[in-house]
């Protein structure tokens, strides 16, 4: 077992020494680093990931030779690691996505609507701008076609946790994808008691609770079936790679799915939420 596989990671109060992007560098270039220093360089998000990430072989006293596992989280953190000051400044260097937006704007269903459109949430890093009310829950939807159907989406939510939802205790959220990991969402989030994560049932859908529940802990909640097997003939999509598929594996049983990790065995597909919607 690898020494940093069974060591707890001790968090830098500080930010003095090998910045991170020179660490980054030199694991591209194959060249040895001083692993346990590399990640107390790491962002939360990502340390916590740290074995998913990268394999580690030892090659001499404090020195490691660091293999890439995982490309895209590499590649998310090679942007992290030379994020601009802001976005006007990340647009003067060419490209203004490299750096997130300064708002976000959520749009919610909840229970005191005044017509059938849903409701929108202004995000800033220092401000939200809300006009109404939070429920005690919320449920966040992947995708616009399963949001626009939430009150399905709530009644299926509901059987899988075993009580009844309904929007006037439970606000229905559009995560649109991975943008709802971004942190001033994260962190708006964390006023809900419980927060509902309905995603796709493949490796993004599981990287992005992951990430999640690393940031709101007990409070998140991975929306699936008690039972996968009358669901299993709803596994329709192939993954795009091998790797892939491996991934969502190493995922659903590292978060504790084994059913669901087993429903990918089983069937060699993933499924996407909006099976769902098709009774």
């Amino acid at each position: 077992m690898s020494y940093f596989a069974s060591q707890p990671i001790r968090k830098s109060k500080n930010n003095r020494g090998t910045p991170l992007n020179d660490y980054l560098d030199k694991i591209l270039r194959g060249q040895p680093i001083n692993y346990e220093a590399f990640l107390k360089k790491l962002p939360e998000q990502f340390r916590r990931r740290h074995r998913d990430m990268f394999a580690t072989e030892k090659v001499q006293s404090n020195r490691w030779l660091v293999t890439v596992r995982d490309e895209t989280a590499f590649a998310e953190l090679q942007n992290v690691a030379e994020a601009p000051l802001n976005r006007v400044d990340a647009a003067r260097k060419g490209d203004s996505h490299r750096h997130g937006t300064e708002v976000s704007f959520l749009l919610v269903y909840h229970g005191v609507l005044a017509s059938s459109r849903p409701d929108v949430v202004v995000i800033k890093s220092d401000s939200v701008d809300i006009g109404f009310q939070r429920a005690g829950s919320v449920l966040v939807i992947e995708n616009e076609r399963n949001f626009y159907q939430y009150q399905q989406m709530l009644k299926f939510t509901g059987e899988a946790l075993g009580w009844a939802l309904h929007l006037a205790d439970c606000d229905v959220v559009l995560g649109s994808g991975n943008r709802v990991t971004r942190r001033a969402i994260l962190d708006w989030l964390q006023g809900y008691e419980e927060v509902f994560c309905a995603f796709d049932y493949d490796a993004g859908g599981l990287q992005m609770f992951s990430t999640i529940a690393a940031s709101l802990g007990d409070k998140a909640t991975f929306v699936q079936p008690p039972d996968w097997q009358p669901w299993l003939g709803r596994f329709r999509k192939l993954p795009d790679t091998t790797e892939r598929f491996t991934r969502a594996i190493s995922l659903a049983e590292g978060l504790g799915f084994v059913p669901l990790a087993e429903a990918f065995r089983a069937t060699g597909k993933f499924m996407e939420q909006e099976m769902i919607l098709d009774e």
